[in-house]
């Protein structure tokens, strides 16, 4: 018997550490493929969208509290991929884990679901997950900085707010994604393929025309947006915004399209103010579309079953489920 737990345990352990180790090569992946982007505020090198904290929150809520190892892991991995490590770093990694593990923990509080099939799901996520729990990996990052006299002082709420964006918006774009994607059934439903291709084809039409055009015409995405949310609820609107997102940044870190001719806090201004309209626009409205949805369905179901009970009432039987009744002698 005890040879049998410390099998058990001994597999346990190998799970444990494998999915630390994958983990932390997601995290490292995600954050090597947005630092491929960046712009310069106040001297200060950051990326539009972090994908790191929307890869950690959703294993946090997948996995549980026990992924803030791998995050760990993660994140140490790209800062030495950046810098030598020095105690001074420890303060930025230390904010860059417990930020996700603290929105983890306030979702986790308010009850989230992670099939973001409510409103209010979806608003916890927003103001929770994204916009409260990254102010933790921005003050502490940014603080850190300031403190080691890497960053003037003065410099301080610039970078601030480009930080907080940026991990904000890895959680907003990142993260609904990665839920609906564990979430899913395979092989996936391929009855309405005719018109995500339409879908497909009309954002591979508009969305370049969007950010690439030197006359802004980003105002073109939410159209898309809305309706893609309509037909295919989050899935939809969560790709659409994803796809323009990268696209948008590309253009602001290259200066083209209707990031032409403004200066890097202007682009850092326009980018990430367009980025998180489009997120908080594609996150919301799913949202409040499943959640009608889902009441419609319901009360579907309810008619049905009062319309079967009515005819069983009408026909002189019993109800489906209830005891025939015996007649009196």
């Amino acid at each position: 018997m005890a040879a049998v737990v410390r099998t058990q345990d001994l597999r346990r352990l190998v799970a444990f550490g494998l999915q630390t180790l994958a983990i932390a090569v997601c995290y490292y992946a995600a954050g090597r493929l947005g630092l491929l982007r960046q712009l310069v505020v106040e001297d200060a090198v950051f990326t539009p969208i972090w994908p790191p904290t929307g890869i950690a929150l959703a294993c946090l809520l997948i996995f549980g509290l026990r992924s803030w190892l791998g995050i760990a892991l993660g994140a140490l991995l790209v800062i030495m991929s950046l810098t030598s490590l020095r105690p001074a770093v420890l303060g930025t990694l230390a904010g860059n884990t417990a930020a996700p593990v603290c929105s983890y923990l306030m979702l986790r509080g308010v009850g989230f679901r992670t099939d973001l099939a409510r409103l209010r799901d979806g608003l916890a996520l927003v103001f929770l997950g994204a916009l409260t729990g990254m102010l933790i990996s921005a003050t502490v990052g940014v603080g850190t900085n300031v403190l080691t006299g890497k960053l003037a002082a003065q410099d301080f709420w610039p970078v601030w707010l480009a930080w907080w964006v940026g991990d904000a918006m890895g959680v907003l774009i990142v993260t609904p994604i990665l839920l609906l994607l564990y979430r899913a059934r395979w092989p996936p439903n391929l009855s309405r393929w005719k018109e995500a291709l339409g879908l497909t084809l009309l954002a591979c039409v508009l969305v370049p025309l969007a950010t690439r055009s030197p006359i802004s015409m980003l105002f073109l995405v939410y159209p898309l947006l809305i309706l893609a949310a309509l037909r295919f609820q989050l899935v939809g609107s969560t790709l659409i915004a994803l796809v323009t997102s990268v696209l948008a940044t590309v253009a602001a870190t290259d200066g083209i399209g209707p990031f032409e001719g403004l200066t890097r806090v202007e682009v850092m201004m326009k980018l990430q103010a367009f980025n998180g309209a489009m997120a908080l626009t594609a996150l919301l409205l799913s949202a409040v579309i499943t959640e009608q949805l889902n009441t419609r369905r319901s009360v579907e179901r309810a008619c049905q079953e009062l319309v079967e009970v009515l005819e069983h009432l009408t026909a002189g039987e019993n109800p489906p489920g209830d005891p025939p009744v015996e007649e009196a002698p």
